[in-house]
């Protein structure tokens, strides 16, 4: 019963999704300019090569704040059943914040939130 539930919103989803994304293809205004083609960056023109390599610190340190951001996330469904799980609930997010702390000191002590 519930897989084929599972199922059907799943296809149905998917269906949903494509018969959209079609009928935008079908219907859109479509106009063909060299001037779209080119790189903007809030109406200055770009100097040089659009396309340039950056430090890999920059997408570490935004992975990390997005690692961090997303996992505490899951701390507002918990803070409203608070009360309801008792002291199992308290023990189980203490761990859970145990991990994310252990994860910060790692990327600390591995150096990756220094901003060089």
């Amino acid at each position: 019963m519930n897989f084929t539930l599972f199922v059907t919103a799943l296809l149905t989803g998917i269906a949903f999704v494509a018969v959209v994304t079609l009928l935008a293809k079908l219907i859109a205004p479509r106009s063909f300019n060299a001037q779209k083609e080119e790189a903007y960056e809030c109406g200055v023109p770009t100097r040089g090569k659009s396309w340039m390599q950056f430090r890999v610190g920059y997408y570490l340190f935004a992975i990390l704040f997005l690692m961090f951001d997303v996992e505490t996330m899951f701390l507002f469904p918990w803070a409203v059943v608070m009360r309801t799980l008792g002291p199992a609930g308290l023990v189980s997010v203490l761990f859970f914040l145990f991990i994310l702390v252990l994860g910060l000191a790692y990327a600390w002590r591995k150096g990756a939130l220094k901003w060089q």
